[in-house]
This record gives structure tokens, C-alpha cells and sequence, in this order.
């Protein structure tokens, strides 16, 4: 199976925020926001596995700032890492105000996506090769994401997450 960097997975997206997106509040529903990192980060699991996939997991998303009529939203998502045909993938959002020039993060969120074939079933994904020590560190942590996915979801026990269990071991002995 071929092998591929995080940076060829990397996928931008931007939206404008326009009145039918927005709550009575002229913020940017949560939910249109939603659909958006659906979409960047699916094309993003899309250019590393060269198949179609389906979300199979969203996981804590947290909104920081509400974005606001006008502004522009920016999806950035990449594949964090591979493992035999799941994907976990990245985003971190941004809301622009052009007209004054700024620039803030507003949320960031990881989705799981598995890529399939013609028959829809699983198939498996090109190994994750990461470069940059961000990547490398998202890389690490992604399986311990992975693990607890896994447990909240009922498919592992506990005793079975062992990238977990050392995490919270070396947690207990600092």
C-alpha cells in the first residue's frame, strides 16, 4: 500500500457568512457550520484514501466565538493519521472581517471518516507519513483519540486502550 505526507491531504475551504446561515441573532448557525467541516474535511480524507468515504464520527466541537453575518469562514483540515481504512481528520476554522482586516480562530474539531469501495464496503487507506513535528505530535495522539473513540462508542473496553492507559499512567507519576 502507498504511503503519503499530511500535507498532501491539506484542504481549505471558505464560505461566506449570508443571512439564510444565520440565527435570529446574526450569528452563523451552529449547524450550517457543521455541514461545512463535513464537507472540507470528507475532501480531505477523500485526496489521501483516492476513494469516496462516509463520516463515521464527529467528535467534541466546541464553539470559541460566534462568527457573524459578513464574515468569511475558513475550514482548514488535513488527515492526522491513517489506519487500515478509518481516517481521523483535523480542522481548524477561522472567521474573517474583511473589512477591518481581521482574523480569528473560532473552533477546531477532529472527524473520523472511512474510505470505501464500489460495493461500499471498508477499504484500506495509504499509511500517513508525517513531516513536521506538529504532525508528528497530532500523529502520536491520534491513537489515543482513536482509543477513547472506540471506548464512548461500546466497540473497546478500557483494558484494551493501551495507548491510553499510558497516557494516564504517566499522568499519575508526575
Amino acid at each position: 500500500m502507498n504511503k503519503k505526507f499530511a500535507k498532501e491531504s491539506y484542504t481549505e475551504m471558505n464560505e461566506l457568512v449570508l443571512p439564510n446561515d444565520t440565527n435570529t441573532f446574526g450569528n452563523l448557525m451552529g449547524g450550517r457550520l457543521l455541514y461545512w467541516m463535513d464537507i472540507c474535511s470528507a475532501m480531505a480524507s477523500q485526496k489521501h484514501s483516492n476513494s469516496p468515504v462516509v463520516t463515521v464520527s464527529v467528535d467534541n466541537v466546541s464553539f470559541k466565538r460566534s462568527i457573524k453575518l459578513g464574515e468569511v469562514v475558513t475550514i482548514q483540515a488535513k488527515v492526522t493519521r491513517a489506519f487500515n481504512s478509518s481516517m481521523e481528520v483535523r480542522m481548524e476554522i477561522f472567521a474573517h472581517n474583511l473589512p477591518k482586516g481581521t482574523r480569528v480562530k473560532t473552533n477546531e474539531a477532529y472527524y473520523t471518516f472511512v474510505a470505501i469501495d464500489e460495493h461500499t464496503k471498508p477499504r484500506k487507506v495509504a499509511e500517513l507519513l508525517p513531516e513536521t513535528d506538529e504532525e508528528k505530535k497530532l500523529f502520536d495522539e491520534a491513537l489515543q483519540r482513536r482509543e477513547l473513540r472506540l471506548i464512548l462508542a461500546g466497540k473497546m473496553e478500557i483494558k484494551d486502550a493501551k495507548s491510553l492507559q499510558q497516557l494516564i499512567n504517566s499522568a499519575a507519576t508526575h
